[in-house]
């Protein structure tokens, strides 16, 4: 039987190592010298467990108490019974009060709850130094019940399931781990991966192991790493794409591997097409990172002027990039606020996302380059930039915080203090905005115009950023989350999006509050929620209630 594979260099631990098993109609409890009491143990702290286990910290689908659970995050009727039940599980004192939950509310019951039960279990195993033996029909429900509702499960479910199940000492020839297992492989069939030739050099052995249908499924760090060690004229285009869409992808932010993939532009400039270059500019503007490479820019507008014409879409993406890296060649600007440019465009299948992208560029023009005199986008050409969430909050919204930040300022302002997912003048969505007067009081939105102009009155440059470009007395304060995928994987350097849409919104006027990932998840509950907003608001000088109007 295979069992799952760890990180390399390790191997996923046997079920008879250290863990003992029971017998039929035996209690079962772990040995004290055990993995489990070591993996498990009550001062381990929540992210080194979820690190020894090779597994991503369980991210709480909600906080607070039930009248906030209640509202669920996306409007379904079970929403708010289901994270409830999420937190019965995480609660539950001994391994019976656990399966009851799970066997007495089938109706609530997700396949995420599986993962959390078992991890649970663990945690009530490994928290006390005797801990009391487990009946083995306890086991064996527990069991049926996983394997009852294990088709429904997702991949990353099965795999939780399956590296749990491991460390409980489940047995490997059991029918939980061989129904766990079955799944498993049923959603991913093994592919062999390509044998490597001995006789391939450098770049070609490392263009193979990039193109294996499982390295790109569980990409090694070590090998990405390496990468950085050849030489960039042994290596093809291909290859360097894929590294570059991986590190994007994957938010990795190694300066050494950005670095190679600048030099290989740089020596190759002659021989790449630019549908070739947006591919290998791309991280640099989502990673938020400018080369050390001196030519690297002058490479990049000798490419442009020379394949402006050629490739549209791929000339408008490399300079997102750039925007996005506060690095705007005039030059290349002057050409697509063209005419011929604009109109060229207009008749192809691609035309609406280049006209989102040269709203975009043109924001950039009047906000940060103060001094460029070339052509503009026509007003009638422009459209809002983002006129919604961006994919990746959408994708992500169970494990936001937005909703129970909300639940906080509704308790905290009211909700005619504060307007959520509001699109602002040129198309920016804001989490939360706030107007207030020049005392300081949270005014109700409803009686006050939410938008700063765009574009902003005139005033010098820089000054936008820390005062309001209109003479309306009344401020606008954009409370910003910042999740955890909104940074690179390091967690330090906010992504190149991310950092666009607050300096845009800093420079047309709008006081921002960021709201950090690790604040937020340090916060239990509703109450300690509600505190740490109101210490940010009157940090800012912010009154309400009946002292602030």
């Amino acid at each position: 039987m295979r069992r799952p594979r760890g990180e390399p260099g390790s191997r996923a631990p046997r079920p008879t190592e250290g863990v003992t098993c029971a017998g039929p109609g035996e209690p079962w409890s772990p040995s004290p010298n055990s993995m489990l009491r070591v993996l498990l143990s009550a001062q381990a702290s929540a992210a080194r467990l979820s690190g020894l286990l090779l597994l991503p910290p369980v991210q709480p689908c909600c906080l607070g108490p039930s009248k906030w659970g209640d509202r669920p995050p996306g409007g379904g009727l079970h929403a708010g019974p289901v994270q409830g039940l999420q937190r019965l599980l995480e609660q539950a004192r001994s391994p019976g009060e656990l399966l009851r939950w799970l066997g007495q509310n089938p109706t609530k019951v997700r396949a995420h709850h599986y993962p959390v039960a078992l991890r649970r279990l663990g945690q009530l195993l490994g928290s006390q130094p005797r801990p009391p033996p487990v009946e083995q029909a306890t086991l064996q429900d527990l069991s049926q019940l996983i394997i009852r509702n294990c088709p429904s499960f997702d991949i990353d479910t099965i795999h939780v399931c399956l590296h749990l199940a491991v460390l409980l000492g489940f047995p490997s020839d059991g029918p939980l781990m061989c129904a766990l297992e079955q799944e498993r492989r049923f959603r991913l069939p093994p592919k062999p991966p390509p044998t490597l030739q001995p006789g391939l050099r450098g770049g070609q052995r490392l263009e193979a192991a990039l193109s294996c249908p499982r390295f790109l499924r569980r990409p090694r760090q070590h090998l990405i790493r390496s990468l950085a060690e050849a030489r960039p004229e042994e290596l093809t285009p291909h290859v360097m794409v894929l590294l570059a869409q991986h590190l994007a992808r994957h938010r990795l932010r190694e300066p050494q591997l950005l670095e190679s993939i600048a030099h290989f532009l740089v020596v190759q400039e002659t021989q790449l097409s630019s549908k070739v270059v947006q591919k290998l500019v791309l991280p640099f503007g989502r990673l938020n990172y400018l080369p050390l490479e001196q030519q690297f820019m002058p490479c990049l507008e000798r490419i442009l002027a020379r394949e402006a014409g050629v490739a549209p879409l791929a000339t408008v993406n490399i300079l997102m990039s750039l925007c996005q890296l506060r690095c705007l060649p005039s030059r290349a600007l002057h050409f697509v606020f063209s005419p011929s440019f604009i109109n060229h465009i207009s008749g192809t299948p691609h035309a609406l996302i280049v006209r989102r992208y040269l709203s975009l560029l043109d924001t950039a023009v009047e906000l940060e380059l103060p001094g460029y005199r070339g052509p503009r986008l026509p007003r009638r050409q422009q459209v809002p930039i983002f006129p919604q969430p961006l994919i990746t909050d959408r994708a992500r919204c169970k494990y936001s915080h937005k909703d129970i930040v909300a639940e906080g300022l509704r308790q905290l302002l009211g909700e005619e203090k504060y307007r959520q997912d509001l699109t602002v003048p040129p198309g920016y969505c804001t989490d939360f905005l706030l107007c207030v007067s020049s005392s300081g009081a949270v005014l109700p939105v409803r009686t006050q115009d939410p938008f700063l102009p765009y574009p902003p009155r005139s005033c010098p440059q820089g000054q936008a950023a820390s005062q309001p470009t209109t003479h309306d007395p009344a401020q606008r304060v954009v409370l910003m989350l910042r999740e955890r995928w909104h940074f690179c994987r390091d967690g330090q350097v906010l992504l190149g999006s991310r950092a666009l849409r607050e300096r845009h919104l800093g420079l047309l006027g709008y006081q921002l509050l960021p709201l950090p990932f690790e604040e937020l998840e340090s916060q239990r509950g509703l109450p300690q929620l509600k505190s740490y907003l109101r210490q940010k608001l009157q940090a800012l000088g912010l009154r309400w209630g009946p002292e602030g109007g």
